[in-house]
Order: structure tokens, then sequence, then C-alpha cells
């Protein structure tokens, strides 16, 4: 019933959206969620070990693989994954001078280990929430945390 009632306005016109979810409906992170649990169920561990992937991470629409590359390619993982769902569409990032940015972490593969460091993205402004703006407090601890 829910995915059957998606619909906004654009201009003052209201229009039916025939596929997906509904952005910033309360119901669409979870029911996104439950969606990609059961891909990942169902799908990933026999890519895992189809492609030899050593780790698989996910946040939201991010994920991180882990893969042996003198045994597969990313070309070869991506269209995998690809070809899971018709709507489910994946691209690629891959390392810049051995070092990859996942989330807020820079991870950089050394010759004997890993070095993991914070990652601020070009667009980072490093402001915070002023104590005396008129935020709920709660968000204003959540920054320093």
């Amino acid at each position: 019933m829910i995915t059957k009632q998606n619909y906004f306005t654009n201009k003052n016109n209201i229009i039916i959206q025939n596929d997906g979810l509904a952005m910033g409906a309360p119901s669409s992170g979870t029911l996104s969620e439950i969606f990609l649990q059961q891909i990942e169920a169902l799908h990933i561990a026999h890519l895992a070990k189809k492609r030899m992937v050593i780790n698989y991470f996910h946040n939201v629409d991010d994920i991180l693989l882990i893969f042996y590359s003198n045994h597969t390619n990313i070309q070869a993982i991506l269209t995998d994954f690809n070809s899971i769902h018709l709507n489910l569409h994946f691209t690629t990032e891959t390392k810049q001078n051995n070092t990859t940015n996942y989330l807020d972490i820079s991870i950089q593969k050394t010759a004997h280990n890993i070095r993991i460091a914070i990652y601020r993205k070009p667009t980072f402004t490093d402001t915070v929430i002023p104590h005396s703006s008129n935020h709920p407090t709660q968000h204003t601890y959540a920054a320093i945390r």
C-alpha cells in the first residue's frame, strides 16, 4: 500500500511516482533497508565467493569491497552487481595513490599495512551548530561527539 501511493507536486502539478519509494517519506528509509538486506542475503555471499571478495561493508547506499585484485577485477564485480536487480545501478570509485575514501575515512594501503585517517570532502566547511542556536540540545552535542 505504501509503495503504491507515491505522489508529489511539482510546479502545482500532482505527479504519481510509478517506481521506487518517495524521497523524504518516513517509511522510505526502512523499506529500502529491508529491500537491500534481502538482496544481500540472496546474492552477496555467492558473488563474494565467485569474485574472491574478502570483505563487504555497506552503509545506506555506500559499499566498500575488499577483494583480491590478482584474481578478479572491479569491472567484473560491477557487472555482477548490476545484474542483481534491474532497478539497482552500482558505480565504482577506485583507489587513487593506494588510497580509498569511504564515508569519512581515508584508507591507505602501504607495503606492509593499512593506514586509516579522517577524510574530509572538498566541500567540508568545518562548521558546527552554534550552542546559542535554536536547535535541540542533542543536535548540538552530537556535533561534539
